[in-house]
């Protein structure tokens, strides 16, 4: 059987996963397994109507990746959205995570990341710690200093600095104004 890596942008989530098994069972192409980013097919490139594939992956808010530099771009997003968004505690920094992963120095995933995205992974970084800050206050589970130690910030007044300098409030402005949250595949 020919295994074929279709490589997918803006999958950020467990039904993001689904919704691609789903459009995938569509149009009959049989599935190895679909992951946040890709999904391994059982067909060759050549037996696949990549252009209709790619038109229904779009009705669903995603899309098709052929060129290396996007593919890698939207690895490097998985990864820190993986990061922050699902994993426990964090041992390792973020730069030693992503290089771990994808086999790069970190200074070549830096640049072509800069250079696609137009901010730093930092920036990208501190973007999707902010959302999930505004997660966990939404929750309410958790206190601020417990957010911090989560999200591996050095204090509390790290986190608020940080997060008043994003959003123009303070963690507790936040929770009192019940501002929406931002999809975290729409994060730049």
């Amino acid at each position: 059987m020919t295994l074929t890596r279709l490589h997918i942008k803006n999958m950020v989530c467990k039904r993001c996963i689904l919704a691609v098994e789903q459009t995938l069972k569509e149009l009959n192409i049989p599935y190895h397994s679909v992951h946040l980013g890709t999904a391994i097919v059982g067909l060759p490139k050549e037996k696949i109507d990549m252009k209709l594939l790619g038109e229904k992956l779009y009705e669903i808010g995603f899309e098709l990746l052929t060129d290396r530099r996007e593919q890698l771009v939207e690895h490097i997003k998985i990864l820190v959205i993986d990061y922050i968004h699902h994993r426990g505690v964090r041992k390792k920094k973020i730069s030693e995570y992503l290089t771990e992963h994808l086999h790069k120095d970190y200074s070549t995933l830096s640049k072509v990341f800069s250079n696609s995205e137009g901010i730093t992974i930092e920036k990208y970084v501190i973007l999707q710690k902010v959302e999930k800050i505004k997660e966990l206050l939404t929750y309410n589970e958790l206190s601020i200093k417990e957010i911090a130690d989560r999200l591996d910030y050095s204090s509390v007044q790290h986190l608020s600095a940080q997060f008043k300098k994003i959003t123009g409030l303070t963690p507790t402005q936040f929770k009192k104004s019940r501002r929406p949250r931002l999809f975290i595949d729409q994060i730049k």
